[in-house]
């Protein structure tokens, strides 16, 4: 009996210790795989914040995490079975869809930069929030939709990364991958978005440091989006380039891939060392962002000789009165940053001179 329980127990170590590792495994196939969505992930921390400008603070949390909720829905419950049934029974198609993807990052990367040359505005308008729910529903479906797009293109990359494992291990680690980077987006949105108010709070104490750190966050949030902004393009263009220059030599079209691996060992070799392995690195993604840039101008070229692109183009400068009108809304709620800078940059906006905002002005209890 004693021998047939000792047997016992060492069964059971010995499948706590397999399980222990296959957690590890999957927790370093999930980190691998979440790199590679690194384009798509920055992208979507830099896109989210845009649905709770005019917003008021009271409903800035609530509507994140709605959001969550419908980006994880997404995840869990739409695209990780559809692309595990498709990885199991037409695994050929992945690298087909995948390149669907990485064009859609360069286009996307390649519209922005295009916008930014030509003046015109991006394609996607920021929802103006009014009053009610019904509104607010309508803004947190169009997000969600939206993010239907990025959590697509991050969980494909992320099961292209581990094709090779059993049928269980993909749906486990992808399962981590949805999770973790759900929780990462959402949660540096979280803070994004309140980022200001936590420094009016610190530009309200008494204490000067405080005061400075208060001030310094509330001016340095526009510059934090700003950077996000143009690190998620260049973070498009690099990755759905890589993308592109893999799946031609998957495909059978060998010699762009080639070149750039050739000049990458090149570099390589030249500098010794990590050095060498970090510019080797750089290498490879210089040329993938500068393809991913040509493809995407082409895509955007194609887009914009299309009626229904034209069309669109066109109606963001055919109704200036409509424009007029949202810019009269928008200065009658307040725009989502104006009050708290004034408040934490000029210290006479409070009636004492104090430079603290009255509740009725800002503050956490401003519309924003």
């Amino acid at each position: 009996m004693s021998g047939g329980l000792m047997a016992l127990l060492d069964d059971v170590a010995a499948l706590a210790r397999v399980t222990a590792a296959s957690v590890d495994d999957i927790g370093a196939a999930a980190g691998r795989a979440s790199m590679k969505a690194a384009g798509v992930v920055v992208d979507d921390t830099a896109v989210t914040p845009q649905y709770v400008q005019d917003v008021t603070p009271a409903r800035e949390l609530p509507i994140i995490w709605r959001i969550t909720k419908g980006s994880l829905r997404n995840k869990l419950v739409f695209i990780l079975p559809a692309i595990l049934l498709l990885s199991q029974f037409a695994p050929w198609l992945l690298t087909p869809i995948l390149m669907l993807g990485g064009s859609y990052l360069c286009f996307e990367g390649a519209e922005k930069i295009w916008a930014k040359v030509s003046g015109h505005g991006p394609k996607t308008k920021t929802p103006v929030v009014e009053k009610g729910k019904s509104a607010e529903d309508t803004m947190v479906g169009g997000a969600v939709r939206t993010d239907l797009i990025l959590s697509a293109e991050i969980m494909v990359i992320s099961l292209n990364e581990v094709a090779d494992e059993p049928l269980f291990s993909r749906a486990a680690i992808l399962v981590v991958v949805a999770i973790g980077i759900t929780v990462l987006v959402y949660g540096v949105v979280a803070l994004i978005i309140r980022m200001d108010d936590f420094g009016l709070h610190l530009a309200e104490r008494s204490s000067l440091t405080s005061q400075k750190i208060g001030h310094g966050l509330v001016k340095g949030m526009p510059g934090l989006l700003a950077v996000i902004s143009v690190v998620g393009t260049a973070a498009m263009l690099w990755v759905g380039g890589h993308i592109i220059l893999v799946g031609l030599d998957e495909l059978g079209w060998h010699p762009p891939y080639e070149a750039v691996h050739h000049v990458e060992e090149l570099v390589h070799g030249a500098v010794p060392g990590g050095l060498g392995a970090a510019l080797a690195w750089l290498t490879n993604t210089f040329f993938s962002a500068v393809l991913g840039l040509v493809w995407g101008a082409v895509l955007v070229l194609v887009w914009e000789l299309l009626p229904f692109g034209k069309g669109e183009h066109e109606a963001d400068h055919a109704a200036p009165g409509q424009h007029e009108a949202e810019h009269g809304r928008h200065e009658d709620h307040g725009e989502h940053h104006g009050k708290h800078s004034r408040a934490a940059t000029d210290g006479s906006a409070a009636p004492d001179g104090s430079g603290r905002t009255p509740p009725g002005e800002g503050g956490s209890s401003a519309v924003r």
